[in-house]
């Protein structure tokens, strides 16, 4: 994970920081697709991981990682936004975040940079956008090449605790 700022992906990203107005997030893509989380809730970035299966898990549960010693229970974000998932976890990069004081880690294809963008650019979520993905975006940002979509941590892992 890079720690700098592309200039070119976050037009007036230095202004809002000087201001005090910006949002930072830790950047990740899946199926192609840039995604965001706050950095506040990012507690680590890892490389592919050794998984072990749980069993009667639900499908967006890819199984569980040792971090440290702790037991960390790892969703595959490619079945969990309805994309094709085959052969995915072995090589996919893993975001530890922590939710409800209970330590996740969201599967991803790659981590970015860390973006610091104006809050005052933020969008709400587009009713054009996949049921799926709406229900665990809680904004947008319209960067120079691509679209970012901001992720609530509680709602990815809120669905998936709903339905187990």
């Amino acid at each position: 994970m890079r720690n700098n700022v592309d200039s070119r992906t976050a037009s007036g990203s230095f202004e809002a920081a000087a201001s005090g107005l910006a949002d930072d997030y830790v950047t990740m893509s899946v199926g192609g697709q840039a995604f965001g989380i706050p950095v506040l809730s990012v507690r680590d970035v890892l490389g592919p991981q050794n998984i072990t299966r749980v069993p009667l898990a639900p499908d967006e549960v890819a199984g569980s990682l040792n971090l440290r010693g702790r037991i960390v229970t790892a969703i595959n974000m490619r079945k969990r936004l309805g994309l094709p998932a085959d052969d995915f976890v072995a090589s996919a990069m893993a975001v530890v975040v922590e939710h409800d004081d209970e330590p996740f880690s969201l599967l991803v294809d790659e981590v970015g940079e860390v973006l610091s963008l104006p809050a005052t650019r933020r969008e709400s979520v587009p009713a054009t956008l996949d049921a799926r993905w709406r229900e665990v975006a809680q904004g947008i940002y319209r960067l120079d090449d691509r679209l970012l979509i901001v992720l609530s941590v509680a709602d990815v892992l809120g669905a998936i605790r709903a339905d187990a």
